[in-house]
């Protein structure tokens, strides 16, 4: 049995397709400009994404850091959810490297942010307070899919009140594919947004940033600025045109096997399954905490990996299919029938 990694959508490893493009891919100096693999990419997911120009960088904390470097200065202030990936888990950057201040509130069950109290958080013009100047949503978050009309309401809100708008879209093609819609559907209502190429989309390294022609400027300076600069890059630059050629239709197969996974677990007694927030391809399980290590060293041992937690995310990808889901059941099943 080949191994079922349930980590995480990174671990994913190129296709036997993608390392031939990454093999035969035109190379030049990206810091000069001069790599036209890159420079097909970004050209490529301006216009797939609905924005004049995109940048490639080298990860998605580093696309979410960019953005918030060029939208806000120093003193200035984002707003964004408890659970937000550029709040929580990327080194507090923006705060370390821009003097950023984050305002996070409560994000909601579905995933989305309450507007009404995004607004209440805007701060007056007044020189006692950080000036607010983005909002930052997450789509998808916790596998959850933000609706076309709440993403709508919230470009209402920031363009009366004059704040730029930002998606850590790392999974929006998840989330497009779910909502059967062009993934420019949902970009063209950001400012900017960051799309990341490792992780559905099944490459080895990069994000691309999207945005207007004056933002990619201003965020490739920045990009400079922290040490992104990369030089004949058109290797990694081959496998994202692969990728948002060949692996974003393809991600219905990923949702397709969590819900068969959720399913499957949904039966065994000893697993808790958050059934009805499967939208994509994320799984949350819990199991009792006592067991929480000895389970997951069952899992390895029959060549399954999951995390050492509770609530366990469960992440189904590219290199998954569903014998895989179907030999994870049953591993995870024969724990608990012991």
């Amino acid at each position: 049995m080949q191994l079922v990694d349930l980590r995480s959508d990174t671990v994913t490893r190129p296709t036997p397709a993608m390392r031939t493009a990454m093999a035969e891919a035109d190379v030049g100096d990206d810091v000069f400009g001069e790599d036209p693999t890159v420079n097909r990419l970004e050209a490529m997911a301006a216009e797939r994404f609905g924005h004049e120009a995109a940048l490639l960088v080298s990860s998605g904390t580093q696309g979410n850091l960019l953005a918030l470097l060029t939208h806000c200065g120093r003193g200035d202030e984002y707003i964004c959810g408890q659970q937000a990936h550029n709040y929580r888990t990327e080194g507090g950057g923006a705060a370390v490297l821009g003097g950023i201040q984050p305002q996070p509130i409560k994000v909601e069950a579905d995933g989305t942010l309450e507007l009404a109290q995004v607004e209440a958080d805007i701060k007056p013009h007044d020189f006692h307070y950080a000036r607010t100047r983005l909002l930052s949503l997450e789509n998808t978050i916790s596998g959850k899919v933000l609706p076309l009309d709440y993403m709508r309401a919230a470009r209402d809100l920031c363009d009366r009140h004059g704040l730029a708008l930002h998606l850590d879209g790392a999974r929006v093609c998840n989330a497009a594919v779910a909502l059967g819609v062009e993934p420019a559907e949902i970009a063209s209502l950001f400012d900017s947004v960051s799309i990341c190429l490792s992780k559905g989309l099944g490459c080895p390294a990069g994000t691309l940033l999207v945005g207007s022609r004056d933002f990619v400027a201003e965020a490739r300076r920045w990009r400079k600025v922290v040490g992104g600069g990369m030089r004949q890059v058109g290797f990694i630059a081959a496998a994202g045109i692969h990728a948002l050629d060949h692996h974003i239709d393809r991600m219905e197969t990923d949702h397709a096997n969590a819900r068969r996974l959720a399913d499957g677990l949904a039966r065994i007694e000893g697993i808790d399954v958050d059934h009805n927030s499967v939208q994509t391809n994320m799984v949350f399980v819990n199991v009792a905490p006592d067991q929480v290590e000895d389970f997951a060293a069952q899992c390895e041992r029959h060549r399954v990996l999951v995390r050492t937690r509770n609530p366990n995310r469960l992440v189904t990808h590219l290199d998954i299919d569903a014998d895989g889901i179907d030999h994870a059941i049953e591993v995870m099943s024969s724990y608990f029938d012991a």
